[in-house]
């Protein structure tokens, strides 16, 4: 089975079950390896997001359904795994938002796909910044939201750029 037929309607869910899991694997050992070495810029919660690179590869290559499934497996695992309740309630809301943006985003087709892996960056840090405001029951934590743009926008596009490598090299294999 090639990466093509799974992308076909005519495939059934089952078929598309192999490849989600390895995907949401691979997304969990990125999440991982930034658990191990979290990226310290004096700006605390900014991370690459590597595993947002496994997300937008999914999204583009299974359909919606399939890489909604990847990425939540993927965020529940690594809650459970190597967080905590906070964080595992961060990263599933960053990550819901994000991917709502990225899949309306995508179907579309307007946007390249950096363009919907930054909105994804994007979002997710707002959707973040949101549940931290309402945790702590104070809007001054917006304030961080300008660099946490500027943060979502470069992880978005660097992630974007790898994903749009990765997909042309999956079509020159099929």
């Amino acid at each position: 089975m090639t990466m093509n037929d799974i992308q076909d309607k005519h495939t059934s869910v089952s078929d598309k079950i192999p490849a989600a899991a390895i995907l949401a694997s691979l997304a969990l050992i990125f999440s991982y390896v930034e658990f191990l070495f979290p990226l310290s810029l004096g700006i605390p919660g900014i991370k690459p997001g590597l595993a947002n690179i496994v997300v937008v590869v999914a999204l583009y290559k299974l359909g919606v359904r399939t890489a909604l499934m990847v990425n939540v497996t993927r965020i529940l695992l690594a809650a459970a795994l190597f967080g905590s309740v906070f964080s595992g309630l961060y990263s599933l809301t960053g990550g819901l938002v994000s991917f709502a943006v990225m899949a309306a985003l995508r179907k579309t087709n307007l946007f390249s796909t950096a363009g919907v892996s930054m909105a994804g960056g994007v979002f997710h840090n707002l959707a973040q910044l949101t549940v931290a405001a309402l945790i702590i029951e104070s809007a001054q934590i917006l304030y961080y939201f300008p660099l946490l743009l500027l943060a979502g926008m470069a992880a978005g596009l660097i992630n974007g750029v790898l994903a749009t490598w990765i997909l042309r090299a999956l079509r020159n294999i099929d």
